[in-house]
């Protein structure tokens, strides 16, 4: 279990991590989502021990380590360059870190993120989804109470990360891994956690089931985390709505001006009254036609969440 009680970390000339308070429950995988400079791997880096906070507390496992160095915390961390070590092969990446290194269990690891057969070979000799596996499989050997994965398949190609981050997510589950995993990829962010933190400005938004987050977002920057995201100004207001929430038969002019195909999903661009947006809809260039849009909804500027929006007909 992860607990942090008004975390605070300043860095000369701004940015930093500005008094979050989060528990993660044991076994689950909370994943940080952001864009860069949000404050993702620094909040990373406070739970491993990397950086000290200047005020707040963290606890891992129910014990206050707030001073304690990364070694004595019982967390494992997988980095986005991974950090492998080019002299060693997979097996010895794993018998270095184990707190009683037996071959016997390290072997059985291998084989269970995918590296049976491997073990002999260093990482120059591995494709980059085998490498990963590697660093995985080494944070695993140390049996930490915590694991953190910053950004760790941003490097690989789109195919093997789709394949990977899911076949990561169900190995974290069998083992009963606590994980905090940073990305701001919101499709990653989706599919691999129980739970999803939104970041931004160096605080911690939102936390939820990554459904309800998307859905039902409190805030404008929770809403525009999760992409698919079409804003237009009415005034003081600006409207909001994801590809698939606009829908035919209201009230709503549109005009389409454009269609794509994309990953078996047709999107078309429309004008509408005010502005363009993009939408999940199958119709040709030049079709005018009518929208509603049912699960709409309004934020004031400054980005907070106004009261039903009123749009069950259009707008």
């Amino acid at each position: 279990m992860v607990r942090l009680q008004g975390l605070t970390k300043r860095f000369p000339g701004g940015g930093g991590v500005l008094e979050v308070d989060l528990e993660v429950p044991q076994g689950e995988v909370l994943v940080l989502l952001g864009a860069s400079g949000s404050g993702k791997s620094t909040l990373l880096n406070l739970v491993a021990g990397l950086l000290l906070p200047e005020a707040g507390r963290v606890f891992l496992g129910g014990r206050d380590v707030t001073r304690l160095p990364p070694e004595r915390r019982e967390v494992a961390y997988v980095f986005q360059d991974l950090g492998l070590w080019p002299h060693l092969t997979a097996l010895e990446h794993l018998l270095l870190v184990m707190p009683r290194p037996h071959r016997a269990e390290a072997m059985a690891l291998l084989e269970r993120v995918g590296l049976g057969g491997l073990e002999g070979r260093r990482p120059g000799e591995l494709s980059g989804g085998q490498r990963q596996r590697v660093a995985l499989a080494r944070a695993l050997a140390r049996r930490p109470k915590v694991l953190l994965l910053d950004e760790p398949y941003s490097a690989l190609d789109p195919v093997l990360r789709e394949g990977l981050r899911l076949e990561v997510r169900a190995l974290l589950k069998r083992e009963g891994v606590t994980a905090l995993h940073v990305t701001h990829d919101p499709e990653e962010a989706m599919l691999l956690g129980d739970r999803v933190g939104v970041m931004a400005g160096g605080r911690l938004l939102e936390v939820g089931p990554p459904r309800r987050l998307y859905e039902a977002p409190a805030s404008l920057a929770a809403f525009l985390a999760f992409g698919r995201a079409n804003l237009l100004p009415e005034g003081e207001t600006l409207l909001a709505f994801r590809y698939e929430e606009a829908v035919p038969g209201g009230s709503l002019p549109a005009r389409v001006l454009e269609r794509r195909e994309v990953r078996g999903e047709v999107l078309s661009r429309v004008l509408l009254p005010q502005g363009e947006a993009w939408v999940r809809l199958d119709a040709p260039p030049g079709a005018e036609l009518r929208l509603a849009l049912p699960r709409a909804r309004r934020f004031h500027r400054d980005g907070h969440l106004l009261p039903d929006p009123g749009l069950k007909e259009g707008v």
